[in-house]
């Protein structure tokens, strides 16, 4: 429990920005979930339009500081390696 003004304060204060931050985090998660469905199931155009989407909320996100520049870093990565090994074994499969 806070035991001053200004500790209930940042406790409101942290409240407010849990419930916008978690929207944030929300979508982030939905367009990474939705483009490595996309990925999996070799749907390359659209895939790669969710993926340009993905890794534009993961930006906004780190910029806002809702996530850690390195955190979104690290997911834009995994998510572009993913979609460059799904097109590189497209063609082999042609």
């Amino acid at each position: 429990m806070p035991q001053t003004k200004s500790a209930e304060k940042q406790v409101r204060v942290a409240g407010r920005r849990q419930i916008r931050n978690k929207a944030v985090r929300s979508q982030v998660k939905t367009r990474i979930t939705k483009a490595e469905k996309l990925i999996s199931a070799g749907e390359a155009e659209p895939a790669k339009a969710a993926v340009v989407t993905a890794v534009s909320s993961l930006d906004k996100a780190a910029v806002k500081r809702v996530i850690h520049p390195n955190n979104a870093a690290r997911r834009k990565s995994r998510l572009m390696k993913k979609l460059n090994k799904a097109q590189a074994a497209k063609p082999a499969a042609k």
